[in-house]
């Protein structure tokens, strides 16, 4: 299905560590907004997709969030590397490292651990479009918090407006999706009929009141 170009979609070359940072940019790794819950989300929900085009959005979607959550684990990683344990500590970083050294693992900025409730998979394909494109402007909104804090480290920030960009434009081919499949509305989409919902003579009228 998936062919691996060993490589990162953007360039990464973080040359000073930063404990702290690596505390913010690994919340768009497990965090509640993060790559590991889009790859998720989107790879699950394109095979209820009723058209070949939507499903093809999800897949290349999903494709492109496993290569960020390859982005993010890489700048956790250099902002982590080589760290002193007094910076560890002075940091805020030392709950972490007893857990799992520096090692990268998925967590919110806030410590919470990753968590696949954060996303949904409903089978209907106007709920799932809608959750995606929220989905998507929830990761641009972490991406600009990121941005707030790292904007004078050229280094930091310039994958992140990458990651940034790349939001916008997913959230842009979402709505494409959803509008091809709202035009393609028929009987057999809840959204538009759900006649055991929707037609009140379903049981118990008259023939002629059906």
């Amino acid at each position: 299905m998936w062919n691996y170009e060993k490589r990162l979609q953007y360039p990464i070359n973080i040359t000073t560590p930063n404990a702290k940072l690596a505390q913010f940019i690994l919340s768009q790794y497990g965090g509640p907004d993060g790559e590991i819950s889009a790859a998720m989300r989107y790879i699950s929900q394109r095979y209820t997709m009723p058209n070949r085009a939507s499903t093809a959005v999800l897949t290349d979607i999903a494709t492109e969030e496993l290569s960020h959550l390859e982005m993010v684990s890489t700048m956790v990683h250099q902002l982590t590397r080589n760290l002193t344990m007094e910076e560890i500590e002075n940091s805020g970083l030392g709950s972490y490292y007893i857990d799992h050294t520096v090692g990268v693992w998925p967590q919110a900025a806030g410590g919470i651990p990753f968590n696949a409730c954060e996303f949904q998979s409903k089978g209907d394909p106007v709920t799932d479009l809608f959750e995606d494109l929220a989905a998507e402007q929830k990761a641009r909104s972490t991406y600009d918090n990121i941005l707030r804090v790292v904007r004078n480290i050229p280094e930091i920030a310039d994958p992140i407006r990458f990651l940034r960009a790349r939001e916008v434009v997913h959230f842009q081919r979402f709505g494409e999706a959803l509008r091809s499949i709202q035009e393609q509305l028929d009987s057999k989409n809840f959204y538009a009929f759900n006649p055991s919902f929707d037609n009140p003579c379903t049981a118990g009228c008259a023939p002629e009141a059906r």
